[in-house]
């Protein structure tokens, strides 16, 4: 998943050659898995796909959480649709439902620069499983992780999937993937990240917004972080990195309430 085109944050650090597609900025939002599986009907019942192009997760059955540059704000929103139930989104068994409003992290500035989550109220309450946020401490998160997405399967790709697809990711250590983004001219912060990847597997154009997730000690999904940026799709030495969600968990449980 953290594939991203680099989800665009890097537009004002990099070269135009090197500038990331991002949401809301015209171009299709990053990431897609890229060296993945199909993902069978049922085994990922929480996730969801945006509108937009992004994807997202049901933490409340009414409530998704998604990437905070996948959205335009705050406030009354009644633009997203959401696709839910379904691995393949041409399905007939889909479920939809629209957005009424959104919360976005007060802090969102870009996505490399911290605070990239938000939370997206629904018109109605959804009758399917939702995936709970990561009760784990800052540092504690550790893999290996489950990518998931509808995005691109590679960095040159024409199209985003019509089929839900995943994969399994080892954690990439803050130091490393801060000096590989040092290369490029972009601060890691390290406090709000998670950074996994593995040769030949990430996520990419229009995966944002996604859950990266692992299984608890009890077997249980967990979501511990969201896809937020990346340089390219699966490149060598540049990891996808993710909103670290043990950082603002409690903010997003409050929000949750206030939107459930």
């Amino acid at each position: 998943m953290a594939s991203l085109l680099l989800l665009g944050v890097l537009a004002t650090a990099l070269s135009v050659g090197e500038i990331p597609a991002r949401a809301g900025d015209g171009a299709q939002p990053l990431r897609e898995v890229v060296g993945g599986n199909l993902a069978p009907q049922g085994r990922f019942p929480w996730m969801v796909r945006l509108s937009m192009g992004c994807g997202g997760a049901l933490t409340a059955p009414r409530v998704v959480l998604t990437a905070g540059h996948c959205v335009a704000g705050s406030g009354p929103d009644t633009s997203i649709t959401v696709t839910a139930g379904v691995t393949d989104l041409t399905s007939s068994r889909a479920v939809r439902a629209r957005s009424v409003t959104v919360i976005r992290a007060d802090g969102f500035l870009s996505e490399t620069r911290g605070d990239d989550w938000a939370l997206i109220r629904l018109d109605r309450a959804l009758n399917l499983p939702t995936l709970d946020v990561t009760q784990a401490g800052v540092g504690g998160d550790k893999g290996p992780f489950t990518i998931l997405g509808w995005g691109q399967t590679s960095e040159g790709a024409v199209r985003q999937e019509r089929r839900l697809r995943y994969a399994t990711v080892p954690m990439v250590s803050d130091a490393a993937c801060a000096k590989a983004y040092r290369t490029v001219g972009v601060q890691l912060v390290e406090n709000e990240s998670l950074c996994a990847g593995r040769r030949g597997v990430d996520t990419c154009q229009g995966d944002s917004g996604g859950p990266l997730v692992r299984k608890d000690g009890r077997g249980r999904w967990t979501q511990v972080g969201i896809v937020s940026w990346g340089l390219g799709c699966a490149r060598t030495g540049y990891p996808g990195v993710y909103t670290q969600l043990s950082a603002f968990r409690a903010a997003i449980r409050i929000a949750t309430r206030r939107l459930s």
